[in-house]
């Protein structure tokens, strides 16, 4: 059964997009079926793989308001064994159509039990807030990576989203890991970044990846051309650093594994 992982931080700007579409593309340029689902009304996972924002598309609105089957609405990503789940602007309204539902936070949990199996990773693009649909993401994932930008202010956000993974355990989803706080647009030449990155280090030792991503321009440039990093530049220092977070969270998944052989 394939592992789902949230991509989450309510603070925008710290590179949940840019993770869930190059991790996505990384995962399956080392050969591992993934699914990416843009959970955000936004719909920047979509518009960085190149799928217009067409409105009339079915997306993952439809499979939370009307049922729709996961299988109906996976579109082909760029790279082989790479599927994407569009999003459009619709999703807004299935906060309010869920609301007032039993178990509306388990919603997005029971979608995806029909597709577990044909994927090894399952990548979730959550919205830059803690909303009903972020509770979804949370709930029905078995893991979360934390981007953090490397900035003033990184750790109160990182401490306030860890305080809601804590009432999410306790109350929705038991099993839900922190897979690792990822820092992101880190600049070696600064001694911003460095100070970020020791902090985090010393704060929460291992739950750190080991793989920072570096501020990059071709990085930054990829979603204009509606193409992973893997794509539009693959010698790029962006390219190689998801590449290596891949490989760390690949090796992750199998020491899981091991443990619980």
């Amino acid at each position: 059964m394939g592992r789902v992982i949230a991509i989450a931080n309510q603070k925008g700007g710290v590179g949940k997009t840019t993770t869930a579409i190059n991790l996505g593309a990384s995962l399956a340029s080392h050969g591992k079926r993934t699914l990416v689902i843009d959970f955000d009304p936004q719909a920047n996972t979509t518009g960085g793989f190149g799928i217009s924002k067409d409105p009339s598309r079915r997306s993952i609105y439809h499979a939370l308001a009307i049922g729709t089957s996961l299988d109906e609405l996976l579109v082909d990503g760029p790279i082989e064994q790479l599927k994407v789940i569009p999003s459009s602007k619709s999703l807004v309204g299935a906060t309010l159509e869920l609301s007032d539902l039993p178990e509306r936070e388990h919603f997005l949990r029971k979608t995806l039990e029909t597709v577990r199996d044909k994927f090894e990773f399952v990548l979730l693009d959550c919205p830059p807030a803690l909303d009903l649909l972020t509770i979804n993401a949370l709930v029905a994932a078995d893991s979360v990576i934390i981007p953090v930008q490397c900035e003033y202010f990184a750790l109160e956000g990182v401490s306030e989203l860890l305080d809601t993974l804590v009432r999410i355990r306790r109350s929705q989803n038991p099993r839900l890991a922190v897979e690792g706080i990822l820092l992101t647009m880190f600049d070696e030449r600064t001694n911003l970044s460095r100070q970020v990155r020791d902090d985090m280090k010393a704060f929460f030792g291992d739950q750190v990846f080991g793989t920072l991503i570096p501020r990059n321009v071709r990085l930054a440039e990829a979603p204009s051309y509606g193409q992973p990093i893997l794509v539009y530049d693959p010698s790029s220092k962006g390219a190689l650093s998801y590449l290596e977070l891949a490989k760390e969270l690949i090796s992750h998944d199998q020491k899981g594994a091991g443990e619980g052989s």
